[in-house]
């Protein structure tokens, strides 16, 4: 009995084997340009769509490039357009999301109507148009995929704050003389924080997926930068005619990044929750 006990109570967390794979990418981007065995850009048309094989493990695009290097190093790119996005979102969005639910009022109906009309359009063709209106370029991109992500952040946040402002230790606070800036940031925002680090990382998958989507489309990241949305958008022309591998590893790399992430949103979220968790 005290066996079994003991072996439940070693059980890995809910998603452990997803935070491990995130671990990996995240570690893989750091690290891409120093273990990338040639140039993600260097290209030699002599190799030109060469099949996987000992010199190239994932083969070679149409201009002769490596596409086992350029599939490492675009982890960086598109690891670091998803972190920043969704940090800018969830700023953002839990601030004002916070301030919302806890005051009420025209602020509460202002910013709601600003949430509103965000989420009035589709979500992947307003970024789309934010960045062809802006311009192309990674900073844009990640505004883009920060804005369309902002409104979540607020709902999340402002719905937490309703249940617990009027709660005993908010009252507590209030009484001991803490303004509303101090009772938001030291009181409320830190009750809230758990289900809004969920959806974080549950947002990292969209946003990576975002990003190749926009750049597959031709409105993300310029070539010949290595990202896995370009690779994607260049293996589509060699679906036909077999250049399998083109495609399939950059496909492949994308699908298990946005897996592993909403995998460990899953995770964090039956961590968080006691009654998921038993």
């Amino acid at each position: 009995m005290d066996l079994a006990r003991s072996v439940r109570s070693a059980r890995l967390p809910p998603g452990s084997g997803s935070l491990i794979l995130v671990a990996v990418l995240a570690l893989t981007g750091v690290i891409a340009p120093w273990i990338a065995p040639y140039d993600p850009l260097a290209t030699n048309v002599a190799e030109a769509l060469q099949p996987p094989s000992v010199a190239h493990w994932f083969g070679t695009d149409a201009v002769g490039r490596d596409l086992f290097s350029r599939v490492l190093v675009a982890t960086r790119l598109d690891l670091s357009i998803a972190v920043v996005a969704v940090a800018l979102s969830f700023v953002v969005g839990a601030t004002a999301g916070t301030i919302s639910g806890y005051l009420g009022g025209w602020i509460d109906a202002a910013i709601g109507r600003v949430t509103d009309t965000i989420m009035a359009f589709p979500l992947f063709v307003l970024a789309m148009g934010i960045v062809a209106a802006a311009g192309n370029t990674v900073a844009n991109i990640i505004y883009a995929t920060a804005v369309i992500n902002i409104p979540t952040y607020v709902r999340v946040a402002r719905a937490e704050v309703l249940v617990r402002r009027e709660a005993p230790f908010v009252q507590a606070a209030r009484l001991a003389g803490n303004g509303p800036a101090r009772v938001l940031a030291f009181h409320l925002f830190p009750n809230v924080a758990a289900p809004l680090i969920v959806q974080a990382s549950l947002n990292m998958g969209y946003a990576i997926l975002n990003a190749a989507g926009l750049s597959f489309i031709g409105l993300g990241v310029r070539p010949p930068a290595p990202e896995w949305g370009i690779m994607v958008a260049d293996g589509a022309a060699y679906i036909i005619s077999g250049e399998w591998w083109v495609w399939l590893f950059p496909g492949l790399a994308l699908t298990g990044a946005v897996l592993a992430f909403n995998v460990a949103g899953d995770g964090l979220r039956d961590f968080f929750d006691p009654q998921r968790r038993s």
